[in-house]
């Protein structure tokens, strides 16, 4: 159920109850102002003497009747911004100190109390402002090609072009229900542009049944009839592309649904059997439905793009651990005599190529909180240069199988780089991940140093953990001693990294570019730290904890900056007092 099915739980039964009266009188005011504006400008355009061919621009016409219809096309949007900020759940930004918008997020969030706009004021969401993010789209738009959009259905069309060049981002599963959320926008902008654009605003409502997403309540609640009706109508999609699309062109597919946010009760599979052992696995239906939809239609991905697409301060990131970026998987068809394999040389091909693959992520400083997501990209590079791979039981991997062992390799190659730390801060992560930052039996700790060649006392010498009355904790971050030694053979990894997001937190990425220049090269193996220091809050569901090394890594690359300039200006004023 989407959040626009909740708002009669709310009393809220049309959507004329989400704005309060003078809200509704402002928003039917300026819309329809919108048509006596367009008018204003076909006499203005007559009077000035410009051509005019009579034909509607919805009909293609270049003269002053296209043009006047293009003006109130522009102005019926900016009407509709102002709708997003004119109603009554419109809550206050603590962050940017203004209103934060109905569409926050892509669904209507429930408000206790909201904050309104004022039309005619100064501040955010004023009417000027709405005109404004209008004219600023227009002013970057090519002036000097032709475009052209068209409402296509892609399951049955692509475009009308031939050997079109396709770059998509397809829907998500059940995640977000744009048609419903539309109707919001929709029924003022058919206010105003009923007249100008009849066919594409010829039913009262936006259109639902033909929507590609997998929501139950259309289909009487049968979740199967909804989850067999999005996989066959995203596997027609990708077959028309497969078909249509440029040949010297990849394919450019969008994606930013965390697979975290489905969490499989089945089975986990052993990896080389392929037997059940019994454990919960994490994986993601609408990365499942959209990459066997692909494969299928004969594609495979030949590269992964991480890119930055998300708004910082956004409501759904402030405070979580929500996807920074968006992955683009780059696909190309799947030659024809593709080779077969099996579960072992899948399995093979993965431990050898990932590693490299991930290190190339992290040295890009993509966020941990994207990394699984990015990872998916190699994994399925994998996976897909092969016609099919098969279980020991002759049966074909399906993409959820492969999906599983793309997260466990994963997890191993980031347990793998353990191998560059200390013995100390290997402890450290093995005592974290079983009891975080809390005390546990001195006799347990002892065990595990023994293991990781290193010794409690000498993780107390260190300043790691604290070992008081038979009970052994770690040291929290913001109990470390303000002076420390740099240059201490000491000095863990572990260490730094918390020191740098103690830092981070208290002084900024200046606090924390200062340690990172003073720890040298830990400093860099800290950055590998906190990827697997992430992944390990993550699967433990230590969302605060998490949000802290993600922090980091998303900052990494402004620290890094401030680290070297400010070891440079050391080394400038030393040559100088030495002269």
């Amino acid at each position: 159920s989407h959040d626009v099915d909740r708002l009669p739980m709310y009393g809220m039964y049309t959507w004329g109850d989400a704005f309060t009266p003078r809200q509704l009188l402002a928003l039917t005011t300026f819309s329809d102002l919108v048509l006596e504006a367009r008018e204003h400008v076909l006499a203005d355009a007559h009077e000035a003497g410009l051509p005019d061919d009579g034909v509607p621009l919805n009909d293609g016409g270049t003269g002053a009747t296209a043009y006047a219809d293009a003006v109130a096309t522009y102005l019926a949007i900016a009407v509709d911004k102002g709708a997003d900020y004119w109603s009554a759940i419109c809550s206050w930004n603590i962050a940017r100190d203004n209103v934060r918008s109905t569409f926050a997020r892509q669904a209507i969030a429930m408000v206790w109390d909201f904050a309104e706009n004022n039309p005619f004021s100064d501040s955010s969401g004023n009417f000027d402002g709405c005109i404004s993010w209008v004219a600023g789209v227009t002013e970057l738009a090519p002036s000097n090609s032709f475009g052209e959009a068209k409402q296509r259905d892609a399951t049955t069309a692509i475009n009308g072009v031939a050997y079109p060049l396709v770059s998509t981002d397809p829907p998500y599963y059940d995640n977000i229900g744009y048609a419903d959320l539309s109707d919001f926008f929709y029924v003022w902008l058919r206010r105003s542009l009923n007249s100008i654009y009849p066919n594409l605003f010829s039913t009262m409502l936006v259109p639902k049944a033909q929507e590609l997403v997998a929501t139950p309540y259309r289909f009487e609640g049968d979740k199967l009839k909804a989850q067999e009706f999005f996989e066959e109508g995203l596997g027609r999609a990708f077959k028309q592309m497969r078909e249509r699309q440029h040949p010297d062109y990849p394919l450019s597919v969008y994606y930013a649904f965390k697979q975290a946010e489905s969490e499989a009760e089945d089975d986990e599979i052993d990896e080389e059997s392929g037997n059940s052992n019994g454990t919960m696995t994490i994986a993601s239906t609408g990365w499942e439905t959209m990459l066997e939809g692909l494969i299928k239609a004969g594609f495979a991905v030949t590269g992964t793009w991480p890119m930055r697409t998300e708004r910082t301060g956004r409501t759904i990131g402030i405070g979580t651990n929500a996807l920074a970026s968006s992955i683009v998987l780059v696909c190309r068809p799947r030659p024809e005599h593709a080779p077969v394999a099996s579960r072992r040389q899948f399995l093979t091909a993965l431990k050898a190529e990932l590693p490299a693959a991930l290190k190339k992520l992290q040295h890009g400083s993509i966020a941990p909180v994207d990394l699984a997501q990015a990872s998916i990209g190699p994994g399925m590079a994998i996976y897909s240069r092969y016609s099919k791979v098969v279980e020991s039981d002759g049966t074909r991997m399906g993409v959820r199988t492969a999906l599983q062992l793309i997260n466990r390799a994963l997890d191993e190659a980031l347990a793998e780089q353990e191998g560059e730390y200390d013995g100390e801060t290997r402890w450290a992560v093995a005592w974290f991940e079983q009891y975080a930052m809390n005390e546990a039996e001195y006799g347990m700790a002892e065990t595990l140093s023994k293991a990781k060649n290193t010794s409690v006392q000498g993780m107390v010498d260190a300043g790691l953990v604290q070992a008081r009355g038979g009970k052994v904790r770690l040291v929290r971050r913001e109990e470390l001693p303000e002076s420390w030694n740099a240059r201490s053979s000491h000095l863990t990894v572990w260490e730094v990294t918390q020191r740098m997001i103690a830092a981070l937190n208290q002084k900024g990425e200046v606090g924390a570019g200062d340690v990172l220049r003073q720890a040298g090269a830990r400093g860099e193996t800290a950055r590998d730290l906190a990827y697997r220091l992430y992944t390990l809050c993550e699967r433990k569901g230590w969302a605060q904890e998490a949000l802290a090394y993600n922090s980091l890594v998303t900052s990494w690359s402004e620290i890094s900056r401030l680290a070297h300039r400010e070891a440079g200006d050391a080394g400038l004023w030393e040559a100088t007092y030495l002269g």
